[in-house]
């Protein structure tokens, strides 16, 4: 667990592609002095990132845009989400505050201990967060300025049995599941995505997770920035938890490939 790591990557695509495919939770990498705030002793921490993280989706999202007619833009989160989650509200907004997982978690997804209750997020608010929201802000922006839309793809996972934390884990938990926003979602983004993953089995909306990633500057104002989050459930592409990948992996990278040249 190396300092050295960069916090993300914005791997270029063609220049008059819209696509960016967002990744923010694929890593498992946490700088040492962030390590040093998390309670948990090595083997329960190695066993909350095979939980937590969404393991293989920056594969998927690479052999994606190598697969793609357009190489779409991919924005790379390079460390875990232990260490800043870069899709939480930073503020009293964020409803997995409740469980303790706001932008930086103090619970784990089994509702114990990760850091002291009164930790101060302020410091990896201000070294991870606020620097990854600018930077996607900026990478949103291009993709405006060079082809007058932007169109985000957000890449994550979820186990096929829902883990305590989950808010909305009651509900269908499909081979793949479409997170939507009311104003950044058109529906022929959705509907593109549902032809795109036909071949992956059921689609499902909104649940066991809803909702899309779209930077504060543009959420609710823009609507030249479309959103849709895919959320591939582990099953389908790798051992569980936190194991290998398997077949199941290149066939939702060529869905997610056919979704980027329909879009």
């Amino acid at each position: 667990m190396s300092q050295t790591v960069p916090s993300f990557d914005l791997l270029p695509g063609a220049a008059d592609s819209p696509v960016l495919l967002h990744v923010p939770h694929s890593s498992r990498a946490i700088p040492e002095d962030v390590r040093d705030g998390i309670v948990l002793d090595d083997a329960g921490l190695e066993r909350e990132l095979d939980h937590i993280t969404d393991a293989h989706t920056a594969r998927i999202a690479e052999e994606a845009a190598a697969l793609a007619g357009l190489r779409p833009w991919r924005f790379v989160n390079r460390l875990s989400r232990l260490v800043v989650d870069p899709e939480r509200f930073p503020d009293e907004r964020e409803e997995m505050l409740a469980v303790g997982m706001g932008a930086v978690y103090t619970r784990t997804t089994h509702k114990g201990e990760l850091r002291p209750a009164d930790t101060d997020p302020e410091p990896l608010l201000a070294r991870y967060f606020r620097p990854y929201a600018a930077a996607m802000s900026e990478a949103v922006a291009d993709r405006l300025a060079a082809t007058g839309r932007a169109v985000i793809i957000d890449v994550h996972s979820y186990p096929a049995q829902p883990l305590p934390y989950e808010l909305h884990g009651s509900g269908p938990r499909p081979p793949v599941c479409l997170g939507t926003d009311a104003f950044h979602t058109p529906p022929e983004l959705t509907e593109a995505a549902r032809k795109a993953f036909a071949g992956c089995g059921e689609t499902g909306l909104d649940s066991p997770f809803a909702g899309t990633y779209v930077p504060l500057e543009f959420y609710g104002t823009d609507a030249r920035v479309g959103a849709l989050m895919v959320e591939i459930r582990r099953d389908t592409y790798m051992t569980e938890p936190g194991g290998p990948a398997g077949p199941g992996l290149h066939r939702l990278a060529t869905a997610l490939a056919a979704l980027v040249d329909a879009v």
